[in-house]
């Protein structure tokens, strides 16, 4: 059976929209990844609640990849079992992605509590491990900052008991002196904390992962409305013969 007139043309459309998601698929799992690497370097990986979004994006990812090339193949087979498969398979997905992003607005705090507290437990053993104190200068010397919540959060933590010191990676970049970091000022560190660093950081991008997550949904929606024509022309089809 082969469809005829306008269904060729939706036929198509679903194939092009599958396309479609199966690169969506593909950059939901490198950006997960990314996300995952960045996350491990903030020193927060170890709180679920932290770790969870990323996982999130690459598990999605990982499914559209599939669904998509599951959708290209029922398209092109002109097979009503496997189009009708792909509609509810991307319905499921489209509704788990609206759920997933009313968690994600509701569970926020936790996030941010998540990353204040590894931030301060990063601080409190950074003296005593040295994988921790390579990983948290380059995080203040990436965002600029010093301590979790302020530079002060540095003042009796080991190794600076004795003196009114903060780490190196807390200096300015334009700080010429050898002890910038020695009984420091605005004007010789960064005093602003990593905490809010990162978080004003996140939310400068979250943006574009919002821009980005609804053009995928509106894909999504798409791609539902031209399956389920495509359905009622195959089944069509195989009423008439």
């Amino acid at each position: 059976m082969a469809l005829e007139g306008g269904m060729k043309c939706v036929k198509f459309l679903v194939f092009f929209f599958n396309f479609l998601f199966w690169l969506c698929g593909v950059a939901l799992i490198v950006i997960g990844v990314l996300v995952q690497i960045d996350l491990n370097k903030t020193l927060i990986m170890h709180s679920a609640s932290a770790s969870g979004a990323p996982i999130v994006i690459i598990v999605v990812g990982v499914v559209i990849f599939f669904v998509s090339f599951f959708g290209c193949c029922g398209a092109s087979k002109e097979n009503y079992c496997m189009v009708t498969t792909f509609a509810i398979l991307l319905t499921c997905i489209f509704l788990v992605e609206i759920a997933a992003a009313i968690a994600g607005y509701i569970f926020k705090d936790k996030v941010r509590t998540a990353l204040q507290d590894g931030l301060e437990d990063a601080v409190r053993k950074y003296g005593n491990d040295s994988l921790i104190r390579d990983t948290m200068d380059e995080l203040q010397r990436k965002y600029s900052c010093c301590g979790a919540q302020n530079y002060t959060d540095w003042f009796g933590v080991e190794p600076f008991q004795s003196d009114r010191s903060v780490p190196k990676s807390c200096c300015r970049a334009n700080a010429t002196m050898a002890t910038c970091n020695i009984n420091p000022t605005a004007a010789t560190i960064n005093v602003q904390g990593c905490a809010g660093s990162i978080e004003a950081w996140l939310k400068k991008h979250i943006v574009i992962v919002a821009a980005v997550a609804l053009g995928i949904a509106f894909f999504e929606l798409l791609g539902i409305v031209f399956a389920c024509c495509l359905m009622k022309g195959i089944r069509s089809g195989y009423e008439v013969m």
